[in-house]
């Protein structure tokens, strides 16, 4: 067999050449899950660190929140009708 250069792939392998693999190595990672977001160009040059987005929505929310009246009080309601719902 001729050695594959290294930028290239074969277009075989062996299992030997692939090692062992290690059973539920990403679950924990895979159940906390990730929620990324793709922002726009436009939105992204906005805001120069990931920080300043998290503020900036943490503000949003905050304004949003306040402007719609909606309390703590009111918010566990709307969450445990929701899941009264789901059952």
């Amino acid at each position: 067999m001729k050695k594959a250069r290294k930028d290239e792939l074969r277009s075989e392998y062996r299992s030997e050449d692939l090692g062992t693999g290690e059973r539920g190595k990403y679950l924990k990672a895979y159940r906390a899950g990730t929620n990324l977001v793709l922002l726009r160009p436009e939105v992204a040059a906005a805001f120069p660190t990931e920080q300043a987005v998290n503020d900036a929505l943490r503000s949003l929310i905050k304004v949003a929140r306040r402007s719609t009246g909606q309390t703590r009080r009111l918010r566990r309601t709307v969450k445990r009708r929701a899941s009264a719902v789901a059952r």
